[in-house]
């Protein structure tokens, strides 16, 4: 690490795989959480959340995961499950929903139904066969489309996503526009550290011409 002009430099070839997360985490802020559910083929249900995630396509429609194995390599039960069944559902967390979401974060051994310790309810799936949270406000379905791996310890998981589940006053079905202050989601911060997304304004993008003429622009806003 080196210091100039005012700015901390790191050459992550020099970084721990632990000093390189925390850099990581610490600013590539706020981060949306998937809370996953999955469930094993013999019917357990699983559920954890995950901040290295997003959307990555719309045409088709992608949802990325990161997915950490275990400290001995072996997967975690949301990996494990996705490779034996094909599917996963991406819930949206709330601020509602924060303490359960916790909850389900707990490592549990794979017996174990998180849905159940949170006091959740498990809503079937129309499109694959694992649940999606009936407490969340939104949830997504999705097939899995490609695994990556990218190490031992870490995997990407895209899934494409068959079905949406949006809570009725959050979203207009005839223009598709979603309120934000009724979903009222979160994003994950450093360490323990949550934020949510009603800190929120508008500033609309300007087209190259007025970029590019500005006085020209001016002149005809004065005259207008």
């Amino acid at each position: 690490m080196t210091l100039k002009d005012g700015y901390h430099a790191f050459d992550f070839a020099d970084l721990s795989a632990r000093e390189a997360y925390k850099v990581m985490i610490g600013t590539i802020v706020p981060r949306p959480i998937a809370w996953v559910t999955t469930i094993s083929p013999e019917g357990i249900v699983n559920a954890a959340p995950y901040s290295f995630f997003n959307c990555l396509s719309a045409d088709p429609p992608i949802l990325a995961l990161g997915v950490e194995n275990k400290p001995d390599r072996s997967f975690k039960d949301t990996a494990h499950n996705i490779r034996l069944t094909e599917c996963f559902t991406v819930n949206i967390v709330d601020r509602a929903n924060v303490a359960a979401m916790a909850k389900t974060a707990a490592g549990f051994g794979p017996e174990v139904d998180e849905l159940e310790v949170a006091g959740l309810t498990a809503a079937p799936g129309d499109r694959v066969a694992c649940p999606r949270i009936a407490e969340a406000p939104v949830a997504f379905e999705c097939v899995r489309h490609l695994g990556i791996a990218l190490s031992s310890a870490r995997e990407i998981i895209l899934g494409r996503i068959v079905r949406a589940h949006i809570r009725e006053d959050i979203i207009d079905p005839t223009s598709f526009y979603s309120d934000h202050e009724k979903l009222d989601a979160l994003g994950r911060m450093g360490g323990n550290g949550y934020a949510g997304t009603l800190d929120y304004f508008d500033w609309p993008t300007p087209s190259a011409e007025d970029l590019l003429n500005p006085d020209k622009t001016h002149v005809a806003v004065n005259q207008g």
